[in-house]
């Protein structure tokens, strides 16, 4: 009697899985250029986005669009405060993405906005577990460095950074940290609620939006 259920619901959660991959991974590089060079005008899109958040769950109170739109535009708040006046100070990238945590926290614990939270706290979790590997491997003043430096220092700044990561520590630590996010999200994926789906992945895809970076830092050298 279950049967013809089975599929609509698996392509559901493979629909947040795919669309929770995506809002971490794509929009990334929309507001990375944005914010730099219109840092108002990306913050001032947060209401924009609070606004379709709103309109998607009005107009399809059955699905879960509009709550994965609000948790994603927790994401947005906090890219644009830090990337637009904070990006040079790398001990305050934690604590403003993690600007949305209490309301977070609340809302799973009472029900509200579970989809959309759960996302947020994905994507928080992958980029604490990726600060995490700058602190332990010294990264953070290369950090500062590389934001202040002009153009023709980047290259000496990042080639120095790439070999502390190729010590055996940076290596070691690279590995452990992979094994740590592929664990964070592969394990939620064997719970069936879309919540679980998309926490995982948010934190899976952190793994591309860090390769992707590493791989252009390469590339520069």
């Amino acid at each position: 009697m279950d049967a013809p259920h089975t599929t609509p619901v698996k392509q559901s959660r493979w629909q947040a899985f795919g669309w929770a991959c995506f809002l971490v991974s794509v929009p990334v590089f929309v507001q990375a250029p944005l914010v730099r060079w219109f840092p108002v005008l990306s913050l001032l899109l947060t209401g924009g986005l609070w606004v379709l958040a709103w309109w998607l769950s009005a107009r399809y109170p059955q699905q879960w669009w509009g709550d994965l739109v609000q948790g994603f535009s927790w994401s947005w708040l906090a890219g644009s405060l830090y990337w637009g006046w904070w990006r040079s100070e790398p001990l305050m990238h934690l604590p403003i993405e993690a600007i949305a945590l209490p309301i977070a926290i609340w809302g799973i614990r009472h029900g509200w906005g579970k989809i959309g939270h759960s996302f947020y706290l994905g994507s928080l979790v992958g980029t604490a577990i990726t600060d995490g590997y700058f602190y332990l491997t010294d990264l953070i003043p290369y950090w500062r460095q590389a934001i202040d430096a002009p153009p023709e220092s980047i290259s000496i700044i990042l080639r120095e950074a790439v070999a502390k990561m190729e010590t055996p520590w940076g290596l070691g630590c690279a590995l452990l940290l992979i094994g740590l996010l592929l664990a964070l999200g592969c394990v939620p994926l064997k719970r069936p609620s879309l919540a679980a789906w998309v926490f995982s992945g948010a934190v899976l895809s952190t793994l591309v939006v860090d390769g992707l970076f590493w791989a252009s830092v390469y590339f520069v050298l």
